[in-house]
């Protein structure tokens, strides 16, 4: 098995300014001046990219940048004001200016920075400054109920929004689907079943089902309405489903019929039901994590415990509106909500790319990352995991500072890499539990979810509620090879786990995609996804020849633009002919192509020499990246995601990697 080089000690005597790296040397004289050239400024671009990352360290060992979603959140934290009543004027403003500053021309709101319209997101966002007090005829509000006319009408929102719009009166409960508590009592052996979905969707359903069946209205103290974005009155539209399969159909007709069967729903029964729902997200409503430690979860919750009673000084509902708040990034003149924290992932990232530069600060700074994520390390914690691996002893890591109930094989098998690669024996116990429960959660297939084994119950997609597309969490390629990553580490100190290692390499294998790539679930998109899997298929010592690395190397080649870069358009998990294509290059992206070309021994490539050179002519002053574009999916077509880190860890991880491969020479 090959192991992983790390660079020595950089040391830098006084700044340098870029000028940019040559790479077409004009004669065999000039080689070595521009060698060295070429040397000092890799030298200086890594270390004030050290210097930046370093300075962002918090006290305690962990990183933690800003997760900013599309204009979805901070529009549902104005309609949460109004909910409950509970209405900061001030704070309302400064999330109203941020909505008005991310609307596109066309009027509508983005998923993503740069994308088209979304008419949900859109609907969301004019209602939200329409209840903060916008006028209906101002610009800016023609022009997006333009947009959403345009578009068919609120009516054709998704699911979620249409649930907030009979929430707040919009549209009769007919308009969304038939969400009964009572399934909080289904066996699990029936065809719906909670264990059966992701458990985003467990904690964001579970509060929802309670306020739905009791039907609770939003206070809406202003009684502000939105009927000017229905093209046909909500009352007499009949066509709030549309048929997305033929199987939709007929679950669009049982949803009907049991719509009409619920007034027969005993009152004892519901009581029942209520209780079971009430007692399940209350034991998962974790703290100052909140439920799920996810947004749309937590506001469900704090709602829910106002219908069923609990007073505003009640610890429940204190803590809860707490953890929605610290959610909440404020800047003097406007403000936004982010959909959960990263520290975890932002952190364990970091420590990999400071590792591999081999400086001393550096590897300092990532050891104190490591040891504060040893402290994180789910061990003992009660989890939905363990439904069905009862006996499989703990051992995973939370996205977020807390998350006991839902540790993720993303980040676990991220973490045990870093700790494999520092080799400090004080982390010999916790990679150890953190590969045996990797092992223990690899689904049927070999691959791996991000929380769950298993959990591909596609028929459960077609349900009306559904229509978002994104109930399930089945494996990944991208979470199956940070995995790989792991299990290999795990297998050169016990044998055991060379099963396991084969068998989600083959799944990999099988997932690669016919022009060479691999999908990425959770990172944009196909170069996201390339780069995690060839990073997995050299940890695991597969040689560079191998078929599957040559076929994605020619992909990352071709795809890379004319300014020596990479970048991806979101638009991609619509189009997947539009992959690895976009308007411009990104840091993350062309961090990605690099480090995935040189994980399959092209360091020495000219796309590698032009791809460094990218990364330094577009370096900062302070060492940094900023660009606008978004980084991730939360969903892929649904909901989508700008990591602040990934301009800040991945840029250093590509530069500080070709440093090691090329021994300094650019």
């Amino acid at each position: 098995m090959k192991s992983e080089p790390i660079a020595t000690e950089i040391s830098l005597e006084k700044p340098y300014e870029w000028t940019g790296l040559r790479s077409d040397f004009a004669t065999e004289g000039d080689d070595a001046t521009a060698r060295v050239n070429n040397d000092t400024a890799l030298e200086h671009g890594l270390e004030r990219a050290i210097s930046a990352l370093t300075h962002d360290q918090h006290a305690d060992g962990y990183w933690c940048y800003e997760l900013e979603a599309d204009c979805t959140i901070p529009a549902e934290y104005i309609l949460m004001m109004h909910f409950m009543d509970e209405i900061d004027a001030p704070l309302q403003e400064r999330l109203a200016r941020y909505l008005r500053r991310h609307q596109n021309e066309d009027g509508g709101w983005p998923l993503f920075e740069g994308g088209p319209a979304d008419i949900s997101c859109t609907v969301k966002a004019y209602y939200a400054l329409k209840l903060a007090g916008d006028l209906p005829d101002a610009p800016h509000m023609r022009r997006a109920r333009d947009c959403v006319l345009a578009a068919g009408g609120a009516a054709r929102a998704n699911v979620f929004t249409r649930i907030a719009l009979a929430q707040f009166g919009q549209v009769p409960w007919r308009a969304v689907p038939f969400t009964p508590i009572e399934v909080m009592l289904f066996p699990r052996w029936f065809a719906f079943h909670l264990s059966k979905v992701a458990y985003w969707s467990r904690t964001v359903m579970v509060p929802l089902l309670i306020l739905c069946s009791l039907k609770r209205m939003a206070r809406n103290p202003h009684g502000i309405g939105v009927r000017e974005l229905f093209i046909t009155a909500p009352e007499e539209e009949t066509d709030y489903f549309p048929v997305r399969s033929a199987a939709n159909r007929v679950l669009i007709r049982l949803d009907a019929v049991g719509r009409r069967a619920e007034r027969f729903i005993p009152r004892w029964l519901r009581r029942r039901a209520i209780a079971r729902g009430e007692a399940w997200f209350t034991a998962r409503l974790n703290g100052h994590g909140g439920l799920g430690a996810i947004f749309p979860a937590m506001v469900n919750a704090y709602e829910a415990l106002d219908c069923l009673g609990y007073p505003a000084d009640h610890p429940y509902r204190r803590t809860a509106r707490e953890a929605i708040d610290k959610l909440l990034i404020e800047h003097a003149d406007e403000a936004y909500c982010q959909p959960c924290v990263s520290p975890v992932w932002d952190s364990v990232l970091a420590a990999l790319a400071l590792q591999e530069t081999g400086q001393a600060r550096a590897i300092d700074a990532a050891e104190r990352a490591l040891q504060w994520l040893a402290g994180e390390q789910l061990l003992d914690a009660p989890g939905d995991w363990r439904e069905q691996h009862p006996t499989l002893p703990g051992g995973g890591w939370a996205f977020q500072f807390r998350n006991d109930y839902y540790p993720d094989l993303d980040d676990t098998g991220a973490v045990g890499w870093a700790m494999y690669r520092s080799a400090d024996a004080r982390y010999t116990e916790a990679r150890e539990r953190a590969a045996r429960w990797v092992a223990g959660m690899q689904s049927s297939n070999g691959g791996y979810g991000a929380f769950d084994a298993d959990n591909t119950h596609d028929y459960l997609n077609e349900i009306p509620f559904a229509d978002h597309g994104a109930l399930l969490d089945p494996p990944t390629a991208d979470v199956s090879a940070r995995c790989a990553i792991l299990l290999n580490y795990a297998s050169r100190e016990n044998p055991a786990y060379r099963e396991p290692l084969s068998r989600v390499l083959e799944y990999l294998y099988a997932q690669q995609e016919e022009d060479g790539a691999w999908f990425g679930r959770w990172g944009t998109n196909y170069i996201y996804g390339t780069w995690s899997v060839l990073a997995a298929l050299e940890v695991c010592g597969v040689d560079p020849q191998h078929p599957a690395i040559r076929r994605a190397v020619a992909w990352l080649k071709r795809a890379q633009r004319t300014d020596g870069g990479w970048g991806e358009t979101n638009l991609s998990y619509f189009e997947p002919e539009l992959r690895g294509q976009a308007d411009a290059s990104t840091s993350f992206h062309t961090a990605w192509a690099l480090l995935g070309l040189m994980a399959a021994g092209e360091a020495h490539a000219p796309e590698a020499r032009r791809g460094i050179d990218h990364l330094l002519a577009t370096q900062d002053t302070e060492g940094l990246w900023h660009e606008p574009q978004f980084s991730a999916p939360g969903f892929p077509r649904v909901f989508y995601l700008k990591y602040h880190g990934y301009s800040k860890y991945f840029p250093l991880w590509a530069l500080a990697r070709y440093r090691t491969l090329t021994g300094s020479a650019a």
